[in-house]
């Protein structure tokens, strides 16, 4: 059921993101405006909404027959004017550049009703990056959702009302959708930003030779149950996806190296199109990748030291999310939980392991360079100051 706060929400770039919040909202009984600047990519959503509903039917998300009322609600626009005259809430998804979301939300801003709440669905940029390019600063928000899994973040900035965060939450109930509120903002959220550590260790492993990607992704899927590892999760976001993550991400210097050698082992499968799922080759040859067939995972020898390396690259980052009080380890553990499918989260496989050996390895990644010196010692002054943490969760 849709609540009585919102009833027209306008979703403001009509990318894989737009048309999948979108086609979702719909579906919930919402009214839906999907405005794009560019009117050939408007003219593909009805084909992509269709594959997005067919998506969410097959994943039990909504019966068949909900889907052609569904439709009827979306209008799509090409005239911003146009497509905020009547928002209650508008989630924008455009290109993740400062400087094009600054100037979105000013528009946005000037546009909209005044009771309108503005959200923004980025994955790279903080809110505080964000709102000062609005005057409503009480009604600006991050909507941060995740493809294909019900977890979305809410992050408040710092004049963000609690009022806002409340219809927010409730916004995100009403279509569905698990609903994580983080304390202050942090890069990657919760869930990225365990994840994208892990994909980055994945590929680490494969750039300096320790193993192959389907050796990695063995281990992964040995170790915990998995349906698929790391570069089977990569195929699925799309290696563009991956590749553009580390070509436009934020000077480190800690990675800088890694991130020229990741870019020299993804370029060659840009140039081929081979950009996973989506084209049929990435990592892996679709629709029958070898990691979902039979036998794949007792294939290879033990690979105890790449399971143990990343698996310290998740729960070393989920540490470093909890030592920021970002969240606590519980909502940690369900975001990885929710947005993974996988059974146990960070802080339960932390107990499971123990501290005593989870420190040792640490220093192992660190003096392989994998983990850097600083954050493990965060890592570990958290540890200190939560004892009984470990044995506390799972």
């Amino acid at each position: 059921m849709t609540i009585e706060e919102i009833q027209t929400v306008c979703f403001v770039g009509a990318g894989t993101m737009g048309c999948y919040n979108s086609i979702a909202a719909a579906i919930s009984g919402y009214n839906v405006v999907l405005y794009d600047v560019d009117e050939a990519t408007l003219a593909q959503v009805p084909e992509r909404h269709a594959e997005m509903a067919a998506f969410l039917v097959g994943g039990g998300y909504c019966p068949e027959e909900a889907v052609p009322p569904a439709l009827e609600r979306v209008s799509l626009v090409s005239d911003l004017r146009a497509a905020t005259a009547n928002a209650d809430l508008v989630s924008e998804s455009v290109f993740e550049r400062l400087d094009i979301k600054r100037a979105t939300h000013r528009q946005l801003d000037e546009l909209c009703p005044s009771h309108t709440i503005l959200t923004t669905n980025s994955s790279a940029l903080l809110v505080s990056e964000i709102e000062t390019a609005v005057r409503r600063g009480d009604r600006f928000a991050a909507l941060h959702s995740h493809l294909g899994a019900p977890l979305v973040d809410i992050v408040g900035g710092t004049g963000t009302s609690a009022a806002t965060i409340d219809v927010l939450r409730r916004y995100v109930v009403s279509t569905g959708g698990v609903p994580l509120i983080l304390k202050k903002e942090y890069p990657g959220y919760v869930l990225n930003a365990m994840l994208g550590p892990l994909l980055g260790c994945a590929l680490a492993l494969v750039t300096e030779g320790v193993a192959a990607p389907e050796d990695v992704d063995r281990a992964w899927m040995s170790g915990l149950s998995a349906p698929m590892g790391p570069f089977g999760m990569m195929d699925l976001f799309g290696v563009n996806v991956i590749y553009d993550s580390w070509q436009y991400r934020k000077e480190d210097p800690s990675s800088a190296s890694l991130r020229q050698k990741v870019l020299a082992l993804l370029q060659p499968m840009i140039d081929n199109g081979e950009l996973g799922m989506k084209s049929g080759r990435g990592f892996y040859q679709y629709p029958d990748p070898r990691y979902g067939q039979p036998g794949f995972v007792e294939q290879a020898e033990s690979q105890e030291p790449v399971y143990q390396a990343l698996l310290v690259a998740l729960v070393g980052n989920a540490l470093l999310v909890a030592a920021h009080e970002v969240a606590e380890p519980d909502d940690i553990d369900r975001a990885w939980m929710t947005g993974t499918y996988l059974d146990a989260g960070p802080f339960t496989i932390l107990a499971r392991m123990g501290v005593a050996r989870f420190l040792p390895i640490l220093a192992e990644e660190v003096a392989a360079g994998r983990f850097s010196a600083d954050r493990a010692e965060r890592v570990a002054a958290y540890l200190r100051r939560h004892p009984d943490l470990a044995a506390a969760t799972g």
